[in-house]
């Protein structure tokens, strides 16, 4: 399979836009990477970059902590590609924010045919109880993380993909901030010869986004963040993002409900709420309408919510939009909302619970990723080229006990960029999750998180999965 190198155009040709850096990594001793790495990880570990695996237990039953690998060498992007990407993202975020409001109220796409109802409507993700609701601005999705990768084509050159939307409670906004400050305290002289657009203000830009969707009538708004606790696999993100927004973090037992208004409890007394970023997912955030036996929400927040007194982001069910199974028609709801062209591709998906979708992907299940449709994380997925003869074949039995649980997609080859591995500088596979907020306009820094898959050959690049991350830099003209 070829792969589309990021910084080698062929052979040792390199590509225009990673010349500066090329000439300056060809003069770095090898002994000083590593003493870098172990500097960067030393760092890392000391600040407390890290995240839970639940897989693997402590004594005490929680996740065990574990670092997310940096990785030295940067993920360079030319201007040109960036401001296209950007483009074509917040088409793609506006039109699946349309698409929240539009199933939850008029369901116009579905009357049109363009979408069937069944997976909709039938859906887990689904919540029959925001049918009617409305949410400031209609903006369903504040805070979106689209996962893109760059596969080769046959002439050699590369096309941007999107892999999958997350528009619940993405994560990985930390590790875009902490790689950056990282590379420009390991490397400052790099920043001195390339002009590398800045992600520092992404607070910034987040908090002022969240204010901005508060409750009418309400002039200083309060925002906190809303956390499960310390053993969630983000902790450190949440805790992260409240210190640099300078709001506070808190849980579901530091919160709630009077006469439909969110309150926090602090020394100073009641404090009424007015925005909550939430990192929890919709079946803990109110024991009076979901999981009953959730401690770690609010109980009566959706009733604040429905009278209008709370902002959630994001809201309650946006899940429905970022279902895999419903990812296939994310062009047509460009097309059905926007009236535009899709600027971003998505990949070839296969929907298995189609008669004729499902039999191509049983045929040709070695050489396709399957996904779970609520999968995550890089769990419950086949990889077909890389699986044993047995592997695929227990996936082909929770297939057909289960089609409409799975999609499957050809096995794209995503691109590579140089990497320093224990043995050197080699490439690895990567992908690239650029944020988008919406609120009053849609806004993002430029970049995003790069993930890389650290093990040879891997094409997954999860961290829970053993993946790493990089510094994404977009350079300005």
């Amino acid at each position: 399979m070829r792969f589309f190198d990021e910084m080698h155009a062929s052979g040792e040709d390199v590509r225009d836009h990673y010349q500066a850096y090329q000439r300056w990594l060809s003069r770095q001793p090898q002994e000083l990477m590593r003493s870098r790495r172990a500097e960067a990880e030393m760092i890392f570990r000391r600040v407390g970059i890290t995240f839970a695996v639940y897989g693997d237990k402590d004594e005490d039953g929680s996740g065990t902590e574990r670092l997310i690998p940096f990785d030295l060498i940067p993920r360079i992007i030319p201007s040109h590609e960036w401001k296209e990407m950007e483009k074509g993202l917040k088409q793609r975020v506006t039109a699946l924010n349309r698409f929240l409001e539009d199933v939850y109220h008029g369901q116009e796409i579905l009357k049109a045919g363009i979408i069937p109802a069944e997976p909709i409507l039938n859906n887990a993700q689904f919540r029959k109880e925001m049918v009617d609701l409305k949410v400031p601005g209609g903006i369903y999705s504040i805070i979106a993380g689209i996962d893109m990768v760059r596969a080769c084509n046959p002439d050699g050159s590369g096309t941007y993909y999107v892999l999958e939307d997350n528009l619940r409670v993405p994560s990985g906004v930390s590790y875009m901030l902490e790689d950056r400050k990282m590379s420009m305290r390991l490397f400052p002289e790099l920043f001195a010869e390339h002009r590398v657009a800045p992600v520092a203000h992404y607070p910034d830009l987040l908090l002022d986004t969240l204010r901005g969707m508060a409750p009418a009538n309400v002039n200083e708004p309060t925002a906190v963040v809303l956390t499960p606790g310390q053993y969630n696999s983000a902790y450190f993100e949440h805790a992260f993002l409240a210190q640099q927004m300078g709001i506070e973090l808190v849980q579901g037992q530091d919160l709630f409900v009077k006469d439909d208004f969110v309150y926090m409890r602090t020394t100073r007394g009641p404090q009424r709420v007015d925005v909550i970023y939430r990192r929890l997912d919709d079946d803990f955030m109110d024991p009076e309408v979901f999981r009953k036996d959730s401690t770690l929400g609010v109980a009566g927040l959706l009733r604040a919510y429905r009278a209008g007194n709370v902002t959630l982001a994001n809201a309650f069910g946006t899940g429905i939009a970022d279902d895999k199974s419903i990812y296939p028609y994310v062009p047509k709801m460009i097309e059905f909302y926007l009236g535009e062209k899709p600027i971003l591709q998505n990949v070839p998906t296969y929907v298995c619970r189609e008669k004729d979708d499902l039999k191509y992907t049983l045929d040709n299940l070695a050489d396709l990723v399957v996904k779970e449709v609520h999968g995550a994380g890089g769990y419950g997925m086949l990889v077909g080229p890389a699986s044993t003869k047995a592997e695929v074949e227990d996936f082909r039995k929770a297939l057909l006990a289960n089609p409409s649980n799975y999609i499957a997609q050809p096995t794209l080859s995503l691109s590579t960029c140089p990497t320093f591995v224990d043995s050197g500088i080699a490439p690895r596979h990567i992908d690239l999750r650029p944020f988008v907020l919406s609120g009053k306009e849609v806004r993002m820094v430029p970049g995003g998180l790069t993930r890389v898959a650290l093990k040879e050959g891997s094409l997954v690049v999860n961290s829970s999965q053993g993946g790493g991350t990089k510094d994404t830099w977009v350079l300005e003209t």
